[in-house]
């Protein structure tokens, strides 16, 4: 796959891709419309976030570019890329647990924080896809 060069995208299945792990300056795009939701993405070569009406979404470090995100109440999914290791925050339902997929691969229950944030490291390589899976126990 490769970098999204509008920083963030509606795929035709309704999923967004996001992210530009080649920039070297801190880029921003506001106001993004998505299925009736605005998006704000900030993206570089090291860190990517993205805020769903103003609320904390996803984070990496260093910067990443995901592929198909959809997000429904029983957990998150999709699949990312970047030029080395990554460590990726999400926002999910506080003080809940959840079972992690890396690859396909069940690598265990993760517990969120009372902030509901959830912290996983992927190990990446250059131009390779990881799909990471959340499923909401």
């Amino acid at each position: 796959m490769a970098v999204i060069e509008a920083l963030i995208q509606k795929e035709e299945n309704g999923t967004l891709s996001f992210g530009n792990y080649d920039l070297e300056t801190k880029t921003k795009l506001s106001d993004f419309e998505c299925n009736g939701d605005l998006y704000k993405i900030k993206t570089f070569k090291e860190i990517t976030k993205l805020e769903k009406n103003g609320l904390f979404v996803y984070e990496s470090v260093p910067g990443t570019v995901v592929h198909g995100m959809s997000a429904t109440d029983k957990g998150i999914e999709f699949k990312v890329e970047a030029k080395e290791d990554a460590q990726i925050t999400l926002e999910l339902e506080a003080e809940k647990e959840y079972k992690v997929y890396i690859d396909g691969t069940n690598v265990g229950k993760m517990k969120t924080n009372l902030g509901g944030k959830l912290n996983l490291s992927v190990e990446l390589s250059p131009s390779e896809e990881v799909s990471v899976k959340i499923v909401k126990l």
